[in-house]
């Protein structure tokens, strides 16, 4: 009974040494392109991620920095979010790709050039090429002047329309963050440069909207002034 004992001890020690020699082994072997195993976009492929990362084949599967990789996919191919695994069985690495969904043309500022893309629901610029433009349902909405620090509240422009019952045609943003917007019955709207007054500005936009369209205003409105949103001002064309 004992020596029954010591012999499935040393079976069981020969097991794990044996599963942990051949996991050092699995890490230590090298990736190459086609040990990678992408999903989660139909448009991107593997070429991409070569294209768009640090990562050079063929590499051991230790030392890949997934966390680098993820940041690197993230940004350069305009993504929503990135998870990056190594896998010992199956061998490879597991990239799984989730693509943000453009809801408004983009125009952005870089380097004294135009740089044409799209713009998602949460305010983040996508780059023209990492778009799939075949599958794109009609974009109405066209923003100029994007930068980085205008992502939030744009986000709440573009988010507002799911709440109230006005058509965005264009938002402006000025190099120094005076916000202009058009909506297609109430012309040109100036907000300002005080990103803090946007739900207030919103909510008398739409109010703005729905009196209007009792007595069809319209056709008299040149442009609204809403850089002070206690003190409304509207220009109306002169006949």
């Amino acid at each position: 009974m004992k020596n029954q004992k010591k012999t499935n001890k040393r079976s069981f020690l020969f097991l794990i040494l044996f599963l942990t020699s051949l996991i050092s082994l699995k890490t230590l072997k090298k990736v190459n392109i086609q040990d990678i195993k992408f999903s989660g976009s139909e448009f991107l492929s593997k070429n991409d991620i070569l294209n768009n990362s640090s990562l050079k084949f063929p590499i051991r599967l230790i030392s890949i920095k997934t966390n680098l990789l993820e940041k690197e996919l993230k940004q350069n191919l305009s993504l929503k979010s990135v998870s990056v695994s190594r896998q010992i069985f199956p061998f490879g690495l597991k990239v799984h790709v989730n693509q943000r969904k453009p809801i408004a043309y983009g125009e952005r500022i870089l380097n004294n050039k135009r740089i044409s893309g799209f713009i998602d629901k949460e305010g983040i610029f996508i780059n023209q090429q990492n778009v799939d433009e075949r599958n794109l349902n009609k974009l109405t909405i066209q923003v100029f002047g994007w930068q980085e620090k205008f992502k939030d509240i744009l986000s709440k422009i573009l988010i507002s329309q799911e709440v109230y019952e006005f058509d965005l045609v264009k938002i402006s943003f000025s190099p120094n963050g005076f916000i202009t917007i058009e909506e297609k019955d109430l012309k040109t709207i100036l907000l300002g440069f005080n990103p803090n007054l946007i739900n207030h500005q919103l909510q008398i936009i739409n109010n703005l909207k729905n009196e209007f369209k009792k007595n069809n205003f319209y056709k008299k409105i040149d442009n609204i002034d809403l850089t002070d949103p206690n003190k409304p001002k509207i220009k109306v064309f002169k006949p």
